[in-house]
């Protein structure tokens, strides 16, 4: 996991899992000795570093984290599992088919890549699933993950007295003194998904940008209909400063440009669209900046 990354993720309610998991969620929630929020990113990212340092490094931990992120609203509680296992397993896949196998074992030899790859395997033999709660991005925000959100759902922390404080959709825990939050709920996250594929295909068709928001919908559709959907911006808010973050309304004009194709204010589409365009490719160059 890199530092400067942004996630997409899924809270479902504890009744959505099966009971032997409801009981272990449920204690882990009551734990004191559980990450909390505030340094939780911090721990995640300590796990990875330590394992790419190991000789010879480590793809894949060797058993499934038992962590989790939560929310509660009201009287319910919801869990994120980390699944650092399985997003491993499934972006170590991503890498080594990315590039050439002679490419791949300079970074990675080829014994540990085969060991973890035939691991992976026996772990497909058993399970049928691999869907994951959390989605990763590192160096920007894709355009389709402002999608599933509204504007009045950002929650912005810039420090010990400034930004907007409000909280968000569900209550959460101790946020880090910099953050970047939005929050939704499942069935609100669905249907804007849902419109915004209608206005695309009507207006636009077949464009890159039709499948990856078609990619969002059918993410949020493995998930129980009562989940939260949260958006972080993670460890991109380190490249961005206070002003470019309090002025950053990737999500409201995100909404503003399919309005705008909705209505015939294509011209408004197009400005809307290319404001996010310009700001996230500025932050998503400094991945190649000395």
């Amino acid at each position: 996991m890199l530092p400067y990354a942004a996630y997409l993720r899924v809270y479902e309610p504890l009744t959505a899992f099966a009971p032997r998991d409801q009981e272990a969620w449920t204690g882990y929630a009551e734990s004191r000795d559980r990450p909390r929020r505030a340094h939780a990113l911090e721990v995640e990212h300590g796990e990875s570093v330590r394992r790419l340092m190991y000789v010879p490094p480590m793809p894949a931990p060797e058993q499934e984290s038992a962590n989790a992120y939560l929310r509660r609203l009201g009287d319910t509680l919801y869990v994120c599992p980390w699944q650092s296992r399985l997003r491993s397993w499934l972006a170590f896949t991503t890498f080594r088919g990315s590039m050439s196998i002679k490419l791949a074992d300079r970074f990675v030899p080829q014994t540990v890549a085969e060991r973890t790859a035939d691991a992976f395997d026996r772990f497909k033999r058993y399970e049928h699933s691999l869907r994951t709660h959390i989605r990763t991005n590192t160096w920007h925000v894709p355009t389709s993950w402002f999608v599933p959100f509204d504007s009045a759902e950002r929650w912005l922390v810039l420090g010990a007295d400034q930004g907007e404080t409000t909280e968000p959709t569900a209550q959460t825990t101790t946020a880090p003194p910099r953050n970047m939050l939005y929050v939704t709920s499942m069935a609100q996250a669905r249907r804007r998904v849902a419109r915004a594929l209608v206005v695309i295909r009507r207006h636009v068709g077949q464009v890159t940008t039709l499948g990856e928001v078609e990619e969002v919908g059918r993410w949020l559709e493995e998930f129980h209909p009562h989940s939260l959907v949260e958006l972080d911006y993670g460890g991109l808010v380190h490249l961005m400063d206070d002003e470019t973050l309090q002025n950053d309304q990737s999500v409201a004009e995100v909404a503003t440009a399919l309005g705008g194709l909705d209505n015939g204010q294509e011209e408004l589409a197009f400005a809307m669209y290319q404001r996010v365009i310009v700001r996230w490719r500025s932050v998503q160059a400094l991945q190649f900046a000395n």
